[in-house]
């Protein structure tokens, strides 16, 4: 046999193997991160090994965040939820195009997915929609989002956003919400230390079974029941107050809420030694850390400062009366949420405590509606403006989303900015995170910081940082499309099946091969570009290794993170707007289900994976044999056909030296890999439509072919055949195919007469919208036939990472005849 040809005959197509892949997301990775790195800030001591690991792991682990803006977070089952999703770098929040697939999952109370998805990603972002089935009971679920890369870091990561669904076909079954004091009320040592003797602030957060903030009141006692310290919240159910813990007593908290109820809670852990840590406003431009500590041998200490792994800061102190100071300088901070952290002489985490600074650098979004007031059936027309907090002309990619206001809706907003900068950097829920953006209150400063006392939360693990040989990520940026996942396992024992070719086709006339040879723990991939919509799948191996089979892992990722779902109720007085919506759904169901179903398929490359096949012959044009070998004899001088004693071999002719391979070819059925020649030489020729022949070695991924042999039939079904008995069968989801968002427009007198009703309470939605050079752009729709007063909701970044939203309302009046 020959060895494989070098030279340009030798073709590479989208076939996978795992060691290929692992280097080349980690040089793309490099890259990417390379050209973000010129446009982070990094001070202080060059050579603190601290800062350097901190250094160290950005570069390898590189950040990235999803935000997706949903249409609306109420919905009637029937309904269509739409989204838009926006890919950015975690540090500088700049559209990231590493990820071209990102999934979507809607999960119920118990975190069971009730609804999937894969939609693809473009230049930073993609879009789509979910058809919400009545299959769905009741109550509030959670959307989130994740690429292929986040999964390395766990599902605190992910993007999550409760949504609420009523099903109106089937009977409301709420809880039964007992009388109780079922208050959620949780202490935070600022710094994450009480010691002993040590003055520190304690923050606390007060939560009802609504999930929002209570207003209790709270006090100290000690072992005596004599009171230390008095606390009341001061927004949203956060408030601090000041504590030193004295020697030798014991402390809890007794708070009570409006109807005399109390319920006592225990405070953080006091020790004996250790660190405090407190910062304060010192002036206008700075702030001062202040460290302390009961621990001997403490000199020196260290305070590392950065935003989102950028603009990092290290610097060093020693105690003096143990008692060690920092200042540090608000301009070297970015924008949002910064962290604090001291080290000890070892090196070692000890306090820990973030910071949040407003941002000035912004996207300022402005729209306008040309008619002062709407009827039904009437054109709207918005006009918009993108600058940034200069009022410089700012080019920003926008999605749009129009409703109808009701008392079911509620008015909290899907903000990109204050989802970038604020809550996707904390743990758990954030009531009103607008609130912190926009409030002039002068309470908002220390309702800020209190957020940051009560949820304090990094995307990194000191100990990941700190280690010398981290490990190698576990999944893969899909940089060109979907990975499909699989494991080569032995049938009897389920050992892993090591280095062994594998198959993975989905059979149609659109020729899709792909190949992996497994790796040491059995495990193969397949990189699937352009695969969009549901597909049958066909993963085999070689029949000589039939003591192995092939199974494919679930594309979803199986962890999640803590439920933060308050318990669901609906209050009878909502009755009336429910049924308002209910209706309409139905009637725009019954009414336009055709136009509702209509979607954007996509331009996908539909050659073969091999390309122009070296020899090509539509069967129709020749004689019609009625046996295979008969048709290779007489008109594919490409291949040669033998009968041996063992069986039929069938051989490609290497065409560069002008002799027929000494080994089988790949022979393929409507894409499927046939490995028997015999069972190749028993398909009927009156099936098969056209058959093309690669004259030359071919490689799939890891995989070598001695020429290539492939039948396609007229349907593109295998024409009845069936793959190896032991082939895994499998159905499969691909990448969502768009759906048009529909509309109808009344711009003629016929259209807007028409009796057809219209009952559309999402009036408009755009996932993409373009302003140009000078910040211009405009969109437009037409009302429908239902009056009330609708929202605008508009989310907007640009290339260089400025983010920004705007809503409003308008009304809508109906024509009177």
């Amino acid at each position: 046999m020959r060895q494989p040809i070098m030279n340009s005959s030798k073709r590479y197509r989208p076939g996978t193997t795992t060691a290929p892949l692992r280097t080349l997301p980690g040089r793309l990775l490099a890259v990417v991160f390379l050209m973000l790195a010129g446009a982070l800030p990094v001070r202080s001591q060059s050579n603190n090994p601290i800062r350097q690991s901190l250094e160290t792991y950005r570069n390898r682990a590189l950040q990235e965040k999803l935000f997706v803006h949903i249409d609306r977070s109420f919905y009637v089952a029937g309904e269509l939820m739409w989204f838009k999703i926006n890919d950015v770098d975690g540090s500088l929040h700049q559209p990231l195009w590493l990820s071209k697939v990102a999934y979507l999952e809607v999960l119920d109370k118990e975190n069971r997915p009730v609804l999937q998805t894969k939609v693809a990603l473009a230049n930073g972002s993609g879009h789509g929609s979910l058809f919400l089935p009545t299959t769905l009971g009741s109550g509030h679920y959670l959307v989130r989002a994740y690429t292929n890369w986040m999964k390395n870091f766990g599902s605190d990561y992910f993007f999550e956003k409760p949504v609420t669904i009523v099903n109106t076909f089937r009977k409301l079954e709420l809880p039964v919400v007992k009388d109780t004091l079922a208050y959620d009320v949780q202490f935070f040592a600022e710094g994450g230390n009480l010691v002993r003797t040590l003055t520190s602030t304690v923050a606390f957060k007060m939560l009802g079974v609504d999930g929002k903030g209570a207003d209790l009141q709270g006090v100290v006692v000690d072992q005596n029941a004599d009171t230390v310290v008095r606390f009341r919240p001061l927004k949203f159910g956060m408030g601090r107050f000041a504590f030193t813990p004295a020697e030798g007593r014991q402390y809890r908290a007794v708070l009570t809420d409006a109807k005399g109820k109390t319920v006592t809670r225990p405070l953080p852990v006091i020790q004996e030694q250790g660190y405090t840590l407190q910062v304060a406003e010192e002036g206008k431009d700075q702030l001062r850390v202040t460290i302390k500590t009961r621990t001997p041998m403490a000199s020196p200490v260290y305070l590392l400062t950065h935003t989102r792994l950028a603009a990092i800061r290290a610097d060093e102190q020693t105690f003096r009366d143990n008692t060690a100071s920092f200042i540090v300088d608000k301009k070297s901070l970015g924008e949002g949420i910064s962290h604090l952290t001291v080290f000890d002489a070892s090196r070692k985490p000890v306090c820990e405590r973030l910071y949040f600074k407003r941002p000035e650098r912004r996207l300022n979004i402005d729209a306008r509606l040309m008619s002062g007031t709407l009827s039904t059936r009437e054109k709207a027309v918005f006009d918009l403006t993108t600058q940034d907090e200069t009022g410089k002309a700012a080019l920003t990619n926008l999605s749009v989303a129009v409703y109808r206001v009701d008392s079911l809706q509620p008015t909290e907003s899907n903000d990109i900015l204050s989802y970038l900068l604020l809550t996707s950097d904390l743990r758990g829920a954030v009531e009103s995170p607008a609130y912190y953006f926009s409030a002039t209150d002068p309470t908002v400063s220390e309702a800020a910081d209190n957020l940051m006392l009560t949820q304090g939360w990094r995307r990194f693990r000191w100990e990941n940082v700190l280690q010398t040989n981290p490990p190698a990520e576990e999944y893969l940026p899909e940089v060109n499309g979907h990975l499909i996942h699989g494991k080569i396992i032995h049938a009897a024992t389920g050992q892993p099946g090591r280095g062994l070719g594998s198959y993975l086709s989905i059979p149609g006339k659109h020729i899709l091969l792909y190949g992996s040879r497994s790796d040491a723990e059995g495990r193969i991939q397949f990189e699937m570009k352009d695969f969009f919509g549901p597909k049958d799948l066909v993963a085999q191996l070689n029949p000589k290794d039939s003591l192995y089979r092939v199974e494919l892992q679930n594309p979803f990722f199986e962890r999640f993170s803590a439920p933060r779902l308050p318990v669901f109720d609906f209050p009878t007085t909502l009755k009336e707007p429910l049924l308002d919506r209910s209706v309409p759904m139905q009637v725009q169901n019954a009414y336009y289900r055709g136009n509702l179903s209509r979607y954007q398929l996509p331009k996908i490359d539909s050659v073969a994976f091999y390309g122009a096949p070296d020899e090509k012959y539509r069967l129709d044009d020749f004689t019609r044999f009625p046996v295979m070998e008969e048709i290779f004899r007489e008109y594919v001088p490409g291949v040669m056909a033998r009968k041996r004693r063992e069986g039929y071999h069938i051989a490609v002719l290497d065409l560069p030296y002008k002799q027929f391979f000494s080994g089988s070819p790949l022979v393929l059925l409507d894409g499927v890999p046939f490995f028997s020649m015999d069972k190749v030489m028993e398909i009927d020729p009156r099936k098969v439509q056209r058959l093309e022949v690669m004259t030359r070695k071919y490689i799939v991924g890891p995989l070598v072919f001695d020429g290539i042999v492939s039948f396609t039939t007229y349907k593109g079904d295998l024409a009845g055949y069936r793959p190896d008995a032991k082939a895994l069968l499998a159905e499969y989801e691909g990448l969502q195919i768009p759906r048009d968002f529909y509309a109808p427009r009344y711009d003629t007198p016929q259209r807007s007469g028409s009796r057809m009703p219209d009952l559309r309470t999402l009036l408009h939605w755009v996932p993409a919208l373009q302003t140009d050079g000078q910040g211009k752009g405009q969109f437009e729709f037409y009302t429908s036939d239902e009056e009330g007063t609708y929202r605008f909701m508009i989310n907007g970044m640009t290339a260089d990472g400025r983010a920004g939203s705007r809503q409003g309302t308008f009304d809508v009046t109906k024509v009177i005849k």
